[in-house]
């Protein structure tokens, strides 16, 4: 039985953290929100203009939950997340040039061009993964490195990391991934956040319709011994505050934890799905509950921005991502002569 869905919140009142943030930070934070939202716009409308091909997943209105993540964590922890993968590539540093080039599929892309949408990396995103739920059993893996380094004496692999954090849609918890993943961790006490997005709808079902238990973490967390919260998706404070106190907790004891983060995609599931299964007030209803409108509008109620300063820092962001439209048209394409470099076959 579903049961109405409570956030945990850390604080209740997000004057609290504004005033510990402070004005730079959060402005950051926005900036950051507004390249991912500007990069996806003009990559989306590079795909309708055939300039992009494949596949296109696009992370539009659930931007402030791994801006908050990342913005608490640090880049310097094992990072995995599914094939929607452009927003944690660019928190993580990937330059929106080498995302776009390899969205064209040229050779100054990410991945050389080879990987496409749902498969950028970078030094701590262990990549973004087209199989339903395949991040999984990866950043517990991770999460088990992290944890066998601090534990045994030399053994060194870069930089040093907590824990691992993985994101997943809703739809990859009725996965046998998911559940024998949780099952190590907490048999181990691996230090893994794993993050369910739940954006409402896997692919053009409902999770209403497809997950037999609601909400969805604390439901399925206590059954492995995890503890499990849930997350304001489109709220950045109850993000970074519901994070903040995990990655605290973390360090205090390293053990995994299980995270629904409620949010809803304002796209399809992907380039190709009109959405026709939403009604167009539903999809109203939920993009006046914008992410980044939200956090502007308490920036401005604080005094940090105004909206003229927004929608020239709105403005900075789209330049960027135009130029890296740019930079990707003018890229040369792969010599086919590479194809199989980097193929590895024992």
């Amino acid at each position: 039985m579903k049961e109405p869905i409570k956030y945990n919140f850390f604080p209740s009142d997000s004057s609290v953290l504004i005033s510990s943030l402070g004005k730079e930070v959060l402005i950051k934070q926005l900036k950051k929100m507004l390249l991912i939202r500007n990069f996806e716009l003009r990559a989306e409308g590079a795909y309708l203009q055939g300039k992009i091909g494949g596949f296109f997943h696009s992370y539009m209105g659930q931007e402030a939950i791994q801006t908050a993540a990342v913005a608490v964590m640090g880049v310097n922890q094992w990072w995995a997340t599914s094939y929607r993968c452009h927003a944690l590539a660019l928190l993580l540093g990937a330059t929106p040039n080498e995302l776009m080039a390899e969205l064209f599929g040229r050779e100054t892309g990410n991945a050389l061009g080879r990987g496409g949408s749902m498969h950028f990396f970078t030094d701590r995103l262990l990549g973004g993964f087209g199989i339903v739920g395949g991040q999984i059993p990866i950043a517990t893996g991770a999460a088990f490195s992290a944890k066998y380094q601090k534990a045994v004496p030399g053994v060194k692999n870069g930089t040093p990391c907590d824990l691992a954090a993985c994101f997943m849609g809703e739809g990859a918890v009725a996965q046998g991934a998911f559940h024998e993943s949780l099952n190590l961790a907490a048999l181990w006490s691996l230090p893994c956040i794993y993050v369910i997005e739940n954006n409402q709808w896997g692919m053009g079902t409902h999770v209403n319709r497809a997950i037999s238990v609601g909400p969805i973490a604390e439901k399925k967390g206590p059954g492995y011994g995890i503890e499990a919260y849930t997350f304001d998706g489109m709220d950045f404070f109850n993000c970074y505050a519901g994070f903040e106190h995990l990655f605290r907790e973390m360090k205090k004891r390293p053990r995994p934890f299980l995270v629904e983060v409620v949010t809803e995609r304002f796209r399809g599931h992907s380039i190709s799905d009109p959405g026709l299964y939403r009604s167009k007030d539903a999809l109203n209803t939920c993009m006046a509950r914008d992410p980044l409108v939200i956090l502007f509008k308490t920036l401005e109620s604080a005094g940090f921005l105004t909206e003229a300063e927004y929608h020239e820092m709105d403005k900075e962001q789209k330049e960027i991502v135009l130029a890296a439209l740019k930079f990707a048209e003018e890229s040369p394409w792969p010599d086919p002569i590479t194809l199989e470099e980097d193929v590895f076959a024992p």
